[in-house]
Parts: structure tokens; sequence; C-alpha cells
């Protein structure tokens, strides 16, 4: 039974990702994306690769607050390159990307597997805390326009039941969860005790606010990324930023739905810039330029990291 969960977790994501590309791919001719490609202005790609150097390697030295009060003083170096490489195994197993840099920072710094784990799912914490920060951004800058979007789509007062009935059974799992005993009920209450914990840990460390300050930047140059991008494409010049917002926060989930985003991060893209009118083609095709030249970087890094890894520590050693 372990073995088939273990399979699933693997195959699963990789076979929607391969589904998924097979049905972009249908909406949008081979020749046609290989034309936008070839059209498209690298140098905005290139400035929007820039700014996902910078903001992985804000993360990187991001960690180093979070491992300070664990007695340790990992080199930059060592953090940086443990970040490209947890998002190149990411590709192969979802998830796997963070047990393998705790290890690699477990090899060269002598962290405590279990410590080192510990600080990324905090850091995680924060990034998630982050996105939904940006959730409620777009949703208060386009309430009107999102709220008129569904209206068109559904009868308003069909709206207001379907809210009033999801915040009942949100309060009924909520009171089912608090009163029960059961193994799913008490792991639930071990994640979000887990969450509440490590976002109260941020307000106590000696670096707190460099710490925020660096969550902050990662998730600016996120966004510059993605809006940067669109100017590669002369059919996107002039996108709302609640295009770019609620584009972005679709992409992001979609990363976590499959490999690295393989085939759900362009449909993600065409199915938030669709609300906006945007026409589909161009859409699939920024989103398969923003995924593919981002995941070529996170390669080409990814690779070299894991390969000069033993080498970087091994000169360090011999000093």
């Amino acid at each position: 039974m372990k073995k088939t969960k273990s399979v699933l977790k693997i195959a699963l994501p990789l076979l929607i990702g391969i589904a998924l590309v097979w049905y972009s791919l249908t909406q949008i001719s081979i020749p046609t994306l290989i034309q936008y490609f070839k059209d498209a202005n690298y140098g905005w790609i290139f400035l929007a690769i820039f700014c996902s150097i910078l903001s992985h390697a804000s993360r990187a030295y991001r960690w180093l607050y979070m491992a300070e009060p664990l007695g340790f003083k990992p080199r930059f170096g060592n953090s940086f390159m443990a970040v490209y490489a947890a998002y190149l195994i990411n590709f192969t197993i979802p998830r796997a990307g963070e047990i393998a840099r705790a290890t690699i920072l477990t090899n060269y710094e002598g962290i405590p597997f279990d410590k080192g784990f510990g600080t990324i799912v905090a850091e995680r914490i924060a990034d998630l805390f982050m996105l939904l920060a940006l959730v409620v951004l777009a949703l208060s800058l386009e309430f009107e326009f999102i709220y008129n979007f569904f209206a068109l789509k559904f009868n308003p007062s069909t709206l207001i039941i379907g809210a009033v009935g999801l915040l009942i059974l949100a309060g009924l799992i909520f009171l089912y969860i608090q009163k029960s005993v059961s193994i799913l009920a008490l792991k639930v209450k071990t994640f979000i005790k887990g969450l509440i914990e490590g976002a109260l840990s941020i307000f106590r460390m000696k670096h707190k606010w460099a710490f925020i300050g660096h969550t902050i930047f990662i998730w600016i140059m996120y966004v510059l990324m993605f809006y940067i991008t669109t100017f590669a494409l002369p059919e996107l010049h002039g996108i709302s930023v609640a295009a770019i917002l609620i584009g972005f926060i679709l992409a992001s989930f979609s990363i976590a739905a499959t490999n690295g985003g393989i085939g759900s991060f362009p449909e993600a893209v065409v199915i938030a810039f669709s609300l906006f009118n945007i026409l589909e083609e161009p859409s699939r095709a920024f989103g398969w330029i923003m995924w593919s030249t981002q995941t070529l970087v996170i390669i080409v890094i990814g690779g070299l990291s894991l390969v000069y890894l033993p080498i970087f520590n091994r000169k360090k050693i011999s000093v």
C-alpha cells in the first residue's frame, strides 16, 4: 500500500503534466509556438531571468539568518547552490528538492538534517503567507471586476448563498477538527499548529526584519520577472496590473500541481488572462516562453551546482 502511494505521488503529477502538455500543444500549433519564440524580445527575457536569479540569491541569503540561531554559520555559496539544486530535483520528484536541499546542507555544512529541514519548512511558511497576501491584494484591487465577472456567470443570489454555505461548511469542519481525535483531524491540527509556530518564530529571530525584507524582495522579484516577460510579446503590451497579479497567482499554484509546472503553467496563464479578454494564442505562447526560459536557467545553474558543490567544498577544506 505504501509503495503504491509513493509511486502515485511521483507518477500522477508527471502524467497530469504530460497530459496538459499534449492538450496545450493541441490548442496552439508547434510552428506557431516556435514563431512566437523567434519573434520574442529576448532583452526583456534576459532581464526577467536576472530578476529570478536575484530572487533565488536572496532566498539563499535569507536562509543564513535561520541557520544562525542553530549555532551554524553556513557559507552563502553552499546555500545558493543548494537552492538551485533543490529546484532542479523538484522537476523529477515533487517536493524532493526540499529534502535534497537539507541533505546538501547536512553534507557540506554539518547542519543536522532534521534542523535544516525544519528551517526550510519555516521558509515555505513565510512564502505561503506572501502568496496569500498577493491573493488578498489582487482581490482588494479588483474586487468589483472579479465580482462582476462571476455575477455574469452565476446569479448573484446564488453566489451569496454559496458564500454563506462555504462559511458554514468551514465552521463545521473547524469544529469537527477541534473536537475530533481521529488521525486525520490530529494531522490537520498539527499542520495548522506548525504553520502558526513557524510564522511566529520569524518574529523571534535576531535578524527578523532582514528576513522579512528578503522575503518581500523575493516575491517582488517573482512578480517583476512575470511582468517583465510580458514585454517580450507585443500582443501583451499594456497588460493590466490585475491581469499580472492573477496570472502570477494561478501560475504559482500550477507549479505545485505538476513537476515544476510542466504543462500546467501555460494553461494557468491562459485561464488567468482569459478573464481579461486577452487572446488565448499569445497568452499560451507567453506561458510557454516564461516557463521554458526559467526552467532552462534552473536546469543549467542547478546542474552546475550539483557538479560544483563537491569541488567548492574540497577547495575550502584544503585551505
